[in-house]
């Protein structure tokens, strides 16, 4: 088991990956580095290995891919996840992996937005987005995670192997702070400094596209880690709209006794029925993701049992 493990998913990145390993190896001596290359066509991963990192490969395109890819093969105390643009700063990496080895962290988030991103980022829709996010999730979800969508973590050993990678691409990120926030594990916030992309470097990132998979990778989310709430919102949408029909026609039926819209009667009597059907379940459900809580401490509870076997064995070794 190494005692901190450093990831970076790489996707043509032959300007930048030769530097970031160099910068990781002088600021983390002890750590092993890992490149994963995700079909680069322009040499990326020959570059990484003459810098000396260790290379390989996963084939399925896109991040999620990549990291769930990592997180299956490699076994550390500590991982330090980031991006092989040199848009992450390597000294800053000791001050993540000191909370998840010293103080039992389980992510340690690297908080762009509070130092240098709006400045440096020169994309101005990246900088809304991220701001948006931030404070959607955080509302949602009752959390204080101040960047949301940072590529640059450290995570225990804890964390890496009890999260389900379930996204494909740069949604990644936004899953992975929702993970830690439903699981009641310990997150904690370190400022970074954060320079944008070199020249010659372009950005995978498509500000729409990719962020239009955010914003459903959140809904999908909420309604996946709260169900509650999310069906009891759809309970008193639906609720709200058939009252909003009805009304007239209980005031006609007051005036007059008698009811001349009867299809907009019934509909709106199968509206409230579909606001009832939601309610109940959203609270079914909320029943069967507590269960699924108390299946994933046990879980978590066989991890940490392995996790301290593997580190008795390798202090017999």
């Amino acid at each position: 088991m190494d005692e901190i493990a450093v990831l970076i998913p790489c996707y043509n990145e032959s300007k930048t990956i030769e530097k970031v390993v160099k910068d990781f190896k002088a600021a983390l001596p002890e750590a092993v580095i890992y490149v994963y290359d995700n079909n680069s066509t322009d040499g990326t991963d020959e570059i990484a290995r003459k810098a000396g990192a260790i290379v390989r490969y996963e084939y399925q395109q896109g991040k999620g891919n990549v990291i769930r890819r990592m997180f299956r093969e490699i076994d550390a105390k500590c991982y330090i996840m980031t991006d092989g643009d040199d848009t992450y700063p390597a000294d800053e990496a000791r001050k993540l992996c000191e909370p998840v080895l010293k103080r039992n962290a389980d992510m340690v988030v690297g908080d762009r937005l509070s130092s240098s991103y709006f400045e440096e980022n020169k994309r101005p829709f990246h900088n809304f987005g991220n701001s948006i996010v931030r404070a959607s999730i955080n509302r949602m979800f009752k959390s204080n995670i101040r960047d949301i969508m940072t590529g640059y973590r450290a995570f225990s050993y804890l964390f890496v192997k009890s999260f389900p990678v379930l996204s494909k691409g740069f949604e990644i990120e936004t899953e992975m702070s929702i993970h830690a926030i439903d699981k009641n594990m310990q997150v904690e916030n370190v400022i970074i400094q954060y320079r944008d992309r070199p020249e010659g470097s372009e950005s995978k990132l498509n500000t729409f596209s990719d962020g239009f998979k955010v914003i459903m990778t959140i809904i999908k989310l909420y309604k996946n880690y709260k169900p509650f709430g999310f069906f009891t919102w759809i309970a008193v949408l639906l609720a709200l709209v058939a009252t909003a029909f009805l009304i007239p026609v209980l005031c006609e039926y007051a005036t007059t006794g008698l009811v001349m819209r009867f299809p907009t009667l019934i509909v709106c009597c199968f509206v409230y029925l579909g606001a009832m059907q939601s309610f109940f379940a959203g609270m079914m459900l909320s029943t069967i993701k507590q269960k699924n809580m108390q299946d994933f401490e046990t879980r978590l509870a066989t991890l940490q049992n392995r996790y301290r076997e593997q580190n008795e064995e390798g202090e017999r070794l």
